[in-house]
């Protein structure tokens, strides 16, 4: 983790004295804190939030090196949603002074903190539950103790740190946060007795000992999610959803699933199913063996398999499987606690039943829940109009959540499938469980209140500028608009010196002496353009005060266009909150400023590749420290594109090729994404024709060919409208830090890597997907088809359509002087490797692997660079 400047914490509490010396600090501290304002409460929320999200893989991986459990993946996953969501869900809650008032009935509603929270922490989720809590009493104006587990110490205390720092930075009392240093069962019992309310996550023991403290508790009970697969359902999405569920953090959350009981007439298939995308049905050997491991004497579960890959489970029992098998299935018939296959397990090992009726599968499933699960979760996966067997589900499971058709470890938590349901990373069992509240943890826990929480697909979007011209020769009569329906006055514009110094602006410039529109031009625009550029493009700008800025060029003027109209609207932005990363651009920490109060941007473009007259990214390099800013946000979508073909004739063979490319990937990244649609589907497919049609011939002819020209440009806008919607992959993310690494050109870049992850991403069994709720199985092989169908490509099956696509694509590569590796472009196999560790955990990091249909693994990413390198 980078080092910071820390704030000051209290002195370490590892003994009695000095634990209640700390206590009596921190309720002084709170005292200070609970006279804040909402604003100031706010503001340190906020900060909070952002520190903890900068620092989610740091912490991932420290949990993961100390505890030996988990994936540093999913942990990044836990610790980003428990800043990122928890943030979203709670920003523009009230929790100071007058929260509510209806002056008709005379109700007023006043929120106080609690005081001093104590919190126990898990070594399961011992990083991303630590922010949650420490965020949710920050909120609320508490002070937080926190009692880590001894085998996650480490982790947990860099996490609260990290929080307390961003807290008193903002303008928090000293010492609001605080921990045990060296926890042991007498300081865990003292803290619990001295504080005001106990947040309590972890084994039974913990909570009832938290019960038991005398004081106010807020606890959970453990989980054995019981799975129904109704006949009625759809196997595929069932399957894949437990299994994207079930290995997610190895199987270590508490919602995540422990059985399955499929009706008789669907067994087969679903246990098929399970196979096919890389499971592992023991035989009976096997399960005699996996029996002796899975609990201990007293019959909890065996803390050697928990949060464990399936291979070692399987070695540690005595019998090999595949490495990369994703769970071990036992086929069971007892529901009794003497089958150890019928109790939470923690890691990827699943039981699966038979019934022979749906009713039969609810005995099973309440007779699970009753040994381990009570109030925790159970699990539905049905056909939508089946409400009768829904609603006998609901009424039978005596569960606090009860998910249908939603992976369990990411429905039970919230938001994530079901956006009405809270998110929270404390999970109450009500009385059923023993806990004294029945919801995901909130400030409202004096009812059990049973949630049924359906799968749902949340709103999507198409957006693009309002106005989009295109034709060879258009360029006049779309900027004759800026008069006559904007009514402008002052135009900037913003471009580089070769476009400047070959007469490219004087079409534009003419137009508007024509107009009577003044103007000026900045044309100190490079490749890889640069924040200190930008910045001397800005104090033109503000000089000149223009209502309409015009960027003219290819990416980079476009890019560099942006922000600096970025800039102009908004001194105030700090790029490194404009840059943070989203899971979800609409759930985001950071609030992007709204733009176009003081000009409209208009985009022309003089390449056919990066589609930027029509997205919302912008990426700016820091020269002084090296940085990349990746900037993405639909408010600097511009409010006029103008693709006129006439500024495209001239492009060198270098460019069009790379930015050909470049557009190709564009439209299959698109294609296959997690959050591809119907409206951004027709734009990739059509730009992708175009593309195999028409590049090769305005590489080979540039100019004399106008009509390969006008269709390389419709087919570079097409793409950027479909990936300004549907986002791009890791391919793209992968191609960012290889080009920023090692000068590639970027659609070089991108061509040096797509039909490798192509093949990665085909592979019908990945070890991780990508999570959206719109995307409901692994299907990018499917998609790759429907494409290369779609221009031509054909196959007896999926299987050669797919292969044929890839040698059509290489084919392509080859025609337009594309090499084949990475090496062939004179990088250095030691230059290459000095910098691989860093490309790929920046690549991971990328914005664009989110929407990915394969979530990678850095240790893939790693293995897709190297065969780029040496073999292409």
């Amino acid at each position: 983790m980078a080092k910071q400047e820390t704030a000051k914490a209290p002195e370490a509490a590892n003994s009695a004295e000095l634990l209640q010396q700390k206590i009596a600090d921190m309720r002084e501290a709170q005292k200070i804190f609970s006279t804040y304002t909402q604003e100031q409460v706010d503001k340190i929320f906020f900060e909070a939030a952002m520190a903890a999200n900068k620092q989610r893989i740091p912490l991932a991986k420290l949990a993961c090196e100390e505890t030996g459990m988990g994936v540093v993946e999913d942990k990044v996953i836990k610790n980003h949603y428990a800043a990122e969501y928890m943030y979203n869900a709670y920003k523009n809650v009230k929790t100071c002074g007058v929260i509510e008032e209806d002056t008709s009935y005379g109700i007023k509603k006043i929120a106080e903190p609690v005081g001093l929270v104590g919190a126990v922490i898990p070594t399961t989720n011992p990083t991303s539950t630590a922010i949650f809590k420490c965020l949710i009493c920050l909120k609320t104006r508490n002070a937080i103790i926190i009692s880590p587990h001894p085998r996650a110490k480490k982790c947990t205390i860099e996490a609260a740190k990290v929080v307390l720092d961003a807290a008193v930075k903002a303008g928090a009392p000293e010492g609001i946060i605080g921990w045990v240093e060296e926890p042991t069962l007498e300081l865990s019992g003292l803290l619990m007795k001295s504080v005001d309310v106990i947040l309590a996550t972890g084994g039974p023991g913990m909570v009832k000992a938290a019960y038991s403290s005398g004081n106010p508790a807020i606890g959970v009970g453990p989980g054995n999610t019981p799975v129904i697969m109704d006949s009625s359902c759809d196997i595929e999405t069932a399957v894949y959803s437990v299994i994207h569920s079930k290995t997610f953090d190895n199987g270590m959350i508490c919602a995540s699933e422990q059985s399955v009981t499929a009706i008789e007439d669907i067994y087969d298939k679903v246990k098929a199913e399970f196979v096919k995308r890389g499971c592992h049905v023991l035989s009976k050997a096997e399960m005699d063996k996996m029996r002796a491991i899975i609990l201990n004497e007293n019959g909890t579960v065996n803390a050697k398999i928990v949060g464990q890959k399936a291979a070692t489970i399987a070695k540690l029992a005595g019998f090999e499987v595949p490495e990369n098998t994703k769970i071990l299935i036992g086929e069971v018939t007892s529901v009794e606690p003497s089958e150890p296959f019928a109790h939470e397990k923690l890691s990827p090992v699943l039981a699966l039943y038979k019934a022979k009726d749906f009713a039969t599968a609810l005995d099973m499933s309440e007779r699970l829940i009753e040994d381990g699960g009570y109030g925790h979760t159970s699990s539905l996966y049905i056909h939508p109009s089946e409400k009768e067997k829904m609603n006998e589900h609901a009424l039978r499971m005596k569960t606090c959540r009860i998910l249908v058709n939603t992976p369990s470890s990411h429905g039970g938590i919230g938001d994530l499938y079901n956006f009405k349901l809270e998110p929270s990373l404390t999970l109450g069992c009500g009385s059923y469980g023993g806990n004294s509240v029945s919801e995901n943890v909130n400030v409202k826990h004096l009812l059990n209140t049973k949630t049924v929480a359906e799968r749902r697909e949340n709103m999507l979007w198409f957006r693009t500028p309002p106005k989009v011209y295109f034709k060879k020769g258009c360029l006049p009569v779309a900027l004759d608009e800026l008069r006559t329906y904007y009514h402008k006055k002052k135009a900037f514009i913003v471009t580089d010196g070769f476009l400047f110094g070959n007469g490219y602006t004087k079409p534009i410039t003419d137009k508007l002496d024509e107009m009577g529109i003044t103007y000026a031009c900045f044309h100190e625009v490079a490749p890889d353009p640069t924040l200190q550029t930008a910045r001397k493009g800005v104090e033109q700008l503000r000089a000149f005060e223009p209502d309409v800025i015009i960027a003219l060029g290819g990416g980079s003027a476009m890019d560099a266009g942006k922000i600096m109209w970025l800039m102009y609207e908004h001194p105030e932005c700090a790029f490194e909150d404009l840059a943070m990363d989203f899971m979800d651009i609409r759930k985001r920490v950071y609030t992007f400023p709204k733009m176009g109060q003081k000009a409209m941007f208009v985009a022309v473009p003089t390449s056919s590749g990066t589609g930027s007259e029509v997205t919302p990214f912008a990426i700016i390099t820091d020269a002084d420290t090296g940085t990349k800013w990746p900037i993405a946000d639909y408010e600097l979508m511009p409010n006029m594109a103008i693709i006129d073909t006439d500024y495209m004739m001239n492009q060198p063979k270098g460019l069009t090729s790379a930015s050909g490319i470049d557009a190709l990937t564009h439209s299959l990244e698109a294609y296959v994404s997690i959050m591809a649609t119907d409206f951004t589907d027709g734009l990739a497919l059509k730009a992708t024709k175009n593309i195999f049609e028409y590049l090769p011939k305005a590489y080979e002819n540039g100019a004399k060919d106008p009509v390969a020209r006008e269709k390389m440009a419709n087919a570079s806008t097409m793409a950027g409208m479909a990936f300004a919607n549907a986002f791009l992959g890791v391919c793209h993310s992968m191609a960012h830090k290889l080009g920023a690494y090692h000068h590639l050109p970027h659609g070089v870049a991108n061509a040096l890597l797509i039909e490798l992850v192509m093949r990665y991403n085909a592979d019908p069994a990945p070890v991780k997907m990508g999570t959206f709720s719109q995307y409901p199985y692994p299907h990018a092989k499917e998609r790759y088809c429907e494409m290369a169908r779609f221009v031509g490509i054909q196959g007896k099956n999926d299987d050669e359509v797919f292969e044929n696509f890839i040698k059509a694509i290489a084919e392509l590569k080859e025609k337009v002087g594309i090499k084949r590796t990475i090496k062939d472009y004179g990088i250095k196999e030691e230059d290459f490797m000095a910098t691989l560790d860093e490309m790929v955990e920046n690549a991971f990091n990328d914005q664009c692997t989110g929407a990915n249909p394969r979530y990678p693994l850095l240790s893939e990413i790693k293995e897709i660079y190297l065969k780029a390198y040496h073999e292409g």
